[in-house]
């Protein structure tokens, strides 16, 4: 049987987060998280789910989730996988609205819970903590943006490329280009936006065309140039 991850000290987690929070002063920092806030989460646990009312945020001090929507006839959109140092459900904290996407552990997770109360004192108190909360909200706007777009003005292949070189771009390739993140054709089809079975099919397209190989869940790139301009 697997055992848990031994869960960090709370100092350990608070030396994570100033490496996102640089600007922020450690006794700001050092309200936000307590010994019990800490908890590690087993790969395929839901952390929260969508239309549910959460009470706080989360920081991602190890492994991967993944953030997605639920549509009408019950496929997941994916949004995005977010990764070591990441936060993620403070939109909806802030706004006190109910959760607008479920979250999902795609490996073991540690996570630092972030209560509502800590997050909106932080933000009112510690004007360098409020500016580098509105850079994450930008970049996930942007990043949402250019996913409406995309689905509107692509092809599904041209966004299959471009997914595997952002995939590529966050989490990295092994030594021979293989994807170090390992997901499933649906979840892969289900950020992309298509039928898992049109993803296998464009997958194979994309080897016969000497651009990737694929065995089981791994994926390795080829040719980045020629991915690009797929892509682009």
């Amino acid at each position: 049987m697997k055992e848990e991850a031994p869960i960090p000290k709370l100092s350990e987690c608070i030396s994570k987060f100033k490496l996102t929070f640089k600007g922020v002063p450690d006794e700001y920092l050092e309200t936000l998280f307590t010994d019990d806030t800490v908890k590690f989460y087993k790969k395929g646990e839901y952390i929260y789910k969508e239309g549910s009312r959460i009470k706080g945020c989360y920081f991602l001090f190890s492994g991967v989730v993944k953030i997605f929507q639920t549509g009408i006839t019950g496929k997941e959109q994916i949004i995005r996988f977010g990764k070591e140092s990441e936060m993620f459900g403070f939109r909806s904290v802030i706004r006190n609205e109910l959760a607008c996407t479920s979250v999902e552990t795609l490996s073991d997770c540690i996570l630092c819970y972030i209560s509502y109360t800590s997050l909106t004192h932080m933000m009112k108190h510690s004007s360098d903590f409020a500016y580098e909360m509105m850079q994450i909200a930008c970049k996930e706007l942007e990043e949402a943006n250019r996913h409406i777009r995309d689905i509107a003005q692509k092809s599904v292949k041209a966004r299959l490329a471009e997914i595997l070189l952002l995939i590529a771009s966050d989490f990295g390739v092994e030594e021979d280009g293989t994807l170090r993140l390992n997901i499933t054709r649906e979840d892969l089809s289900n950020f992309v936006g298509t039928a898992t079975e049109t993803l296998i099919r464009l997958l194979s397209d994309l080897k016969n065309e000497g651009l990737v190989e694929a065995k089981g869940r791994k994926i390795k790139l080829l040719d980045h140039d020629k991915l690009k301009r797929l892509a682009d």
